[in-house]
């Protein structure tokens, strides 16, 4: 079992920084508590489950599995080790103040295409109930075990996912156009998982090449599997009115005033974005909340 460690030179937040890539509390394939978190991911060289401790400036990680030695590596970008805040000094004094509280806050990257991918798409249009449902449906039924002691399990290998038959997927509540979207991107897994070694632009290009991956599900994947530091999610149910209410008092926005506001910041769009996320600032709800849907309404 390959073994690394880490000296950190700088705060690192560990929960916080993760917590984008865990897909609810009961997430089959990753695991956060406190200072330690455990994760099962597919590499190059096959599946892999990662240990990551923190004890206040080391970092020590460990793996399991054929794809170990890979998921080792991958392990600093993964906790926001070369995260870049070059050029981010924010005047506004609520950001400075979140950033000055949320110094370990850090952006990183899992270099995971496909694990991006498919529960963003899960998440279109519909509730995170709903959407956590389906993903641990679908790893429920068509995964399998994760190497390692931790009893996680792996997201089904792209060849699964892209020959089971649409219908398989409405008992998860996945109407057809969506089980017809994650048939197709695991159909091309390979293309998707080149644009880690990609430009960003060309990388969005890639993403918003297939029909049904918008602005919306191209930021959630840019963000979380190549660490883009300036990802928007446009398109978002909450995101507007969330920046407009913290950055200018504003209770409901669109998508437009919500790039106005945070246009100061370009560079580090998703920065702010997160670090109002982790705020606890929310606007007051007074108009109707996105519902549950019948597959058959969507």
């Amino acid at each position: 079992m390959p073994r690394l460690t880490l000296h950190l030179d700088r705060p690192l937040d560990l929960r916080r920084t993760v917590w984008p890539h865990l897909r609810g509390l009961h997430d089959p394939a990753m695991r956060v508590t406190g200072e330690h978190l455990v994760r099962a991911t597919r590499t190059a060289e096959g599946p892999a489950t990662i240990e990551i401790r923190q004890h206040g400036e080391v970092i020590e990680i460990e793996a399991w599995g054929p794809g170990a030695d890979r998921a080792i590596d991958a392990a600093p970008a993964f906790i926001g080790i070369d995260d870049d805040r070059s050029g981010f000094a924010p005047a506004n004094r609520l950001l400075a103040d979140l950033d000055r509280r949320r110094p370990g806050l850090r952006i990183g990257r899992s270099g995971a295409v496909l694990e991006a991918l498919i529960p963003a798409i899960l998440e279109q249009k519909v509730t995170g109930t709903e959407a956590r449902r389906a993903y641990r449906g679908i790893i429920a039924r068509w995964g399998e075990p994760a190497p390692g002691p931790f009893g996680l399990r792996l997201l089904p290998p792209p060849e699964v996912l892209a020959t089971t038959p649409y219908h398989a997927f409405h008992p998860l509540g996945l109407e057809r156009r969506r089980a017809d979207l994650v048939r197709a991107v695991a159909a091309r897994a390979n293309r998707f998982e080149e644009i880690v070694a990609m430009p960003l632009p060309a990388a969005y290009a890639r993403l918003r090449a297939m029909p049904g991956i918008g602005p919306w599900t191209a930021a959630e994947v840019a963000v979380r599997a190549l660490g883009d530091r300036d990802a928007v999610s446009v398109g978002d149910y909450h995101l507007p009115s969330l920046v407009a209410y913290a950055l200018a008092g504003e209770r409901k926005a669109t998508d437009e005033r919500m790039l106005e506001l945070l246009e100061p910041f370009r560079g580090h769009r998703a920065r702010v974005v997160r670090l109002l996320e982790e705020s606890g600032i929310r606007p007051e709800m007074h108009g109707p909340r996105m519902q549950p849907h019948s597959i058959a309404a969507i």
